[in-house]
């Protein structure tokens, strides 16, 4: 550590004087020396921790009253109001979220849940608000880089704890869990359009750290169990190996990440891509192939998992349409979707008993289930956004109906911007429950070759439309008779 350094040689010269006066001199200067090695909050290396280990109360960064509130009748708005704030990248609320999931505070025993707890403590590592360097200068001399302020220190602080506890977390959990907490890290991520898209690039990219931070952070060589500093016992330790393996270091899953931020349009992200390629030996060979997987590429949810803990508290996505093309495809919602297709989504998932035709025949307490059940504010109001959930949760629980709008609506661009790759899926999974519409809709993909359609398979798409024509699917019907009619004339060529 180059303060160390600097410290060490001073006080090797004032240990060439002479007599009481030197002798003083020297201690002062080894006292003001330790003081500054305390103090050193360099995120950047190795070197002596600053914190004195398990004292909370001196090292963690301070919350306002609004974040730490401990009222028990305002703790649902309290999460609700720290998950906007998560999903939008506040370094804090991850903290604090980690820390309710947990039930570290008695009074949060009701929504305890590890898996929660461990997603939002991922993402508050993979927050570079977490160790960005603030508030440094070169104070030269003896100094060399110190902080300002202890901003930088108790952030560090904040992730060696979140670190910590993340490791316990996902060393008591199954494979399954384990990938579950994946998952969503890579969900909330995609939200957040080309910044979260290079977040999880460094995720996989082995130049990083174990949550894409510098290689030589302090936190992640501590991690590593890789930490210079501190003891022989500090020295050695094995690290935090469940942590460290959340997210597999690989080429091909970083470059992908890298393109999809690129996708975004952000300037920057293309920079960074090229930058990438250029990194390490072949890994500017992958980009045929990366391209490809990328149009096929899909978010693990189409929202945030619809789960809740046994409180009744929703696990609420709070995502928000972003930009023109998202709000474009959400205003078309009212002209172009017919509401029946809503109210048959609401059917299937028990809100109402009767398909409702337009939005006037639902009523106030069906639209606030529906809204209760998305973790949204209880309005009374069917939003456009809430229709679009409200069809893509009785997709996700199994109604191959809603299955076939929700592919419709992907490949239409209404309600969502258009995406085929996620239509093909969905038009997939309809299939699969028996409807001819989607069987002929996945000839078509097959077909004519468009974009984010893994296979390209003539023969496949020959066989879909006559298992649709079969099951009675008109439009398939004639397209079936000019395919026989050219197989026909194929074999009289014979």
């Amino acid at each position: 550590m180059s303060e160390g350094r600097s410290n060490q040689e001073g006080g090797s010269r004032f240990g060439r004087g002479r007599g009481p006066v030197a002798i003083a001199a020297v201690a002062g200067v080894l006292a003001l020396t330790a003081l500054g090695m305390v103090s050193c909050g360099n995120g950047n290396g190795g070197g002596m921790q600053f914190w004195q280990r398990n004292d909370a109360a001196s090292n963690a960064c301070p919350r306002p009253a609004s974040l730490t509130g401990s009222e028990f009748n305002a703790q649902e708005t309290g999460l609700r109001a720290l998950r906007r704030a998560a999903f939008r990248g506040d370094f804090f609320a991850q903290l604090e979220l980690g820390g309710r999931y947990a039930a570290i505070r008695a009074t949060d025993k009701n929504i305890e849940d590890p898996i929660e707890s461990a997603t939002w403590y991922a993402m508050a590592l993979a927050n570079d608000e977490g160790y960005a360097p603030i508030n440094r200068v070169d104070r030269g001399g003896f100094g060399g880089w110190r902080p300002l302020s202890k901003y930088d220190d108790c952030r560090a602080w904040e992730r060696h704890t979140a670190y910590q506890r993340l490791d316990r977390q996902l060393g008591q959990m199954t494979r399954e869990e384990q990938e579950a907490v994946r998952d969503r890290v890579i969900y909330v991520l995609s939200t957040q359009d080309a910044h979260g898209y290079r977040t999880l690039a460094r995720l996989h990219d082995g130049l990083y750290g174990p949550f894409g931070e510098p290689e030589d952070n302090r936190e992640a060589r501590e991690a590593w169990g890789r930490n210079p500093g501190g003891n022989s016992r500090d020295r050695n330790r094995r690290g935090y190996y469940s942590a460290t393996n959340l997210f597999q270091r690989n080429d091909v899953d970083a470059y992908l990440y890298n393109y999809l931020a690129v996708q975004t349009g952000d300037v920057g992200a293309y920079v960074l891509l090229r930058d990438f390629e250029r990194s390490a030996p072949s890994r500017d060979t992958y980009q045929r192939f990366v391209e490809t997987k990328a149009r096929q590429w899909t978010p693990p949810f189409e929202f945030y998992p619809n789960t809740a803990p046994q409180s009744g508290v929703p696990f609420s996505d709070e995502s928000r349409p972003r930009g023109d093309a998202y709000e474009y495809a959400l205003g078309r919602m009212g002209s172009e979707l017919p509401f029946l297709h809503v109210g048959r989504a609401l059917r299937y998932l028990g809100i109402s008993d009767t398909v409702a035709n337009r939005p006037e025949d639902l009523s106030k307490r069906q639209i606030e289930t529906l809204e209760a059940m998305l973790g949204h504010p209880m309005e009374g109001r069917l939003s456009y956004l809430e229709r679009v959930r409200a069809i893509q949760m009785a997709a996700i629980n199994g109604s191959s109906e809603a299955q076939l709008v929700l592919a419709v609506m992907y490949a239409e661009g209404v309600g969502l911007p258009a995406d085929y790759a996620r239509a093909f899926k969905w038009f997939e999974e309809a299939a699969r429950q028996g409807s001819p519409e989607a069987k002929f809709a996945m000839s078509s993909y097959f077909a004519l070759g468009v974009a984010g359609v893994a296979d390209q398979d003539k023969a496949q798409a020959v066989a879909l439309r006559i298992d649709s024509a079969l099951s009675g699917f008109g439009p398939s019907a004639g397209r079936l008779q000019a395919v026989l009619a050219q197989v026909s004339r194929s074999q009289q060529r014979r």
